[in-house]
């Protein structure tokens, strides 16, 4: 059964939430500030209450922050409830002039990716941050510690990893201890799970949300055919008289309580689409032949 809310760590947010990065980057121009404006206010005034973002999600290396800019502004210019909206951002990746892009872990780099991103946001504490990919020159428990001091500082609410195997999350466990790891964001879709359905089924065990990112394949035009490459994929969405994407979103609830995708989008219509698949249902059937895509 759908639930329209969900939990990551201490937070309650929408089952679904806003990846905010094709604003920035991806197919295609960036999005305008009216746009952009528009698409965040359309995915809150939809329900979504968990928007995410990252440093490096940005048009050029020289404009990092760029997305956590969009976000901040969407908040300060819409017109609802900004305390219930819970925003996550990403660090450890590093890009510099040339677009050389890298890794760095370290406690340094972390302490200043954040404190950049805690400007960007107009932040003075981070709902939620995820060491973004892990750097494989240092130990994984020495980037996890570092988290942890910047949220012993009160710098971050809620701590997360990203693109992590299922030994890295134990390594996260062993240093954070019990419910000290909020969530796991790695890509799960429907054309990308052999690697990552342990990890999600292994955070179900722990009590740790997981958090899909390219739910639907992608933006390199995975999202978009994914009802003709799966037939019944199609066949569930012509039955409910939905898109394809949103039935993919629906069966991936199905999937966990835990589990909390987060659809980019750059149009308003789209997340309003990705939205409604907090509330819809899907009959046992359908989700028993959706689910033989996975094995």
């Amino acid at each position: 059964m759908t639930t329209t809310q969900r939990r990551i760590g201490s937070l309650t947010v929408s089952a679904i939430g806003l990846g905010v990065m094709p604003l920035s980057q991806g197919r295609g121009t960036v999005a305008t500030r009216e746009q952009s404006r528009a698409t965040v206010h359309a995915a809150l005034d939809a329900g979504v209450t968990l928007l995410d973002t990252a440093d490096i999600y940005a048009p050029s290396w020289d404009t990092m922050g760029h997305n956590e800019q969009i976000v901040a502004d969407a908040l300060a210019s819409w017109d609802g409830d900004r305390s219930q909206v819970v925003v996550a951002t990403k660090g450890g990746i590093t890009r510099g002039e040339g677009e050389s892009w890298g890794r760095d872990g370290s406690a340094a780099y972390l302490r200043s990716a954040l404190e950049k991103s805690l400007v960007n946001l107009q932040m003075e504490q981070v709902d939620i941050y995820y060491w973004h990919r892990p750097d494989r020159s240092i130990r994984y428990a020495e980037g996890v510690e570092a988290l942890a001091a910047l949220q012993q500082e009160g710098l971050i609410r809620e701590i997360g990893i990203s693109n992590a195997n299922l030994e890295e999350i134990d390594v996260a466990l062993e240093v954070l201890g019990d419910g000290g790891l909020a969530a796991v964001q790695n890509q799960f879709s429907p054309t990308y799970f052999h690697t990552s359905l342990p990890e999600l089924r292994y955070c179900a065990e722990r009590g740790i949300a997981f958090v899909p990112w390219s739910p639907l394949g992608g933006t390199g035009g995975g999202a978009a055919g994914i009802g003709t490459r799966f037939p019944q994929i199609a066949r569930v969405a012509a039955a409910h008289d939905v898109s394809p994407q949103q039935v993919v979103l629906a069966w991936e609830l199905s999937l966990g309580e835990h589990v909390i995708p987060i659809p980019g989008a750059s149009r308003p219509q789209s997340i309003r689409d990705s939205a409604a698949a907090m509330t819809l249902q899907l009959t046992d059937d359908e989700l028993a032949e959706l689910n033989q895509i996975i094995g």
